[in-house]
């Protein structure tokens, strides 16, 4: 089977995942080269509740307990620069990715440089990153449901302002007249990635890479196929 032209994609959960499947086979080696950058720089520090140590958390494992978190200024230091990491940072390069697989779909040639393509559009991704956070988060404040549908509505901000150049408030709109009909589609597609990605742990570990490949380029296929909607490219 060979790739879909990206114009007669159709947003549905199955092609997709197929379609997905066939970007992954013919970019295999660019996309692992991706993901291997990316998660390295998700990878170093981070925050995190160990109940079984009792610790409050973890900064690049240092423990932190509510009696010695204060204590010295190094670790508030260290705390401060996760949250900035995390924030500031990694949004960027998770961003930029997203420009990558949107190439992968449209059949472009591959440019790696383009992981950092985040950077010269860094407040557009900053603010949007943190907006679609802060949506989520108050939605499943609110009985979880609510907070679910949100993050399916908001699915493609990330490819919205690197794919359109779109500012945080112009890619929420757009993205939820995106998503409009086929947010339980991509709800279906989480709950699968997450089968996709445990039976890439079951495989030796090493499967976890061309899961996230087929994962990052199914939603991808879904994001090309509801623009071809909204542009009248096919009929859904």
């Amino acid at each position: 089977m060979e790739l879909i032209n990206y114009t007669r994609l159709t947003p549905t959960l199955g092609g997709s995942f197929s379609n997905g499947w066939q970007v992954m086979k013919s970019y295999f080696l660019y996309l692992l080269l991706v993901v291997v950058v990316i998660g390295m720089v998700n990878g170093p520090g981070g925050f995190k509740v160990d109940a079984d140590s009792g610790a409050f958390g973890f900064i690049h494992g240092i423990p932190l307990k509510p009696d010695n978190l204060f204590v010295t200024v190094g670790t508030i230091f260290l705390v401060l620069f996760g949250f900035a990491y995390y924030f500031l940072l990694v949004p960027v390069f998770n961003y930029s990715a997203k420009l990558i697989y949107i190439d992968a779909v449209r059949e472009k040639e591959i440019e790696l440089q383009k992981l950092i393509a985040g950077f010269s559009n860094y407040l557009n991704v900053i603010l949007a990153n943190l907006l679609k956070s802060a949506l989520v988060v108050m939605g499943f404040l609110f009985f979880i449901i609510p907070g679910i549908i949100i993050a399916c509505r908001l699915a493609f901000v990330s490819y919205l302002v690197m794919d359109k150049n779109l500012d945080p408030m112009q890619a929420i709109e757009q993205s939820w007249k995106l998503t409009r009909g086929i947010g339980w589609t991509i709800f279906g597609m989480a709950i699968l990635s997450v089968f996709i990605f445990i039976l890439g742990l079951m495989m030796l570990i090493i499967g976890v890479f061309p899961a996230l490949i087929w994962i990052h380029s199914s939603f991808a296929s879904i994001y090309q196929a509801a623009l071809n909607r909204q542009e009248g490219l096919i009929e859904y």
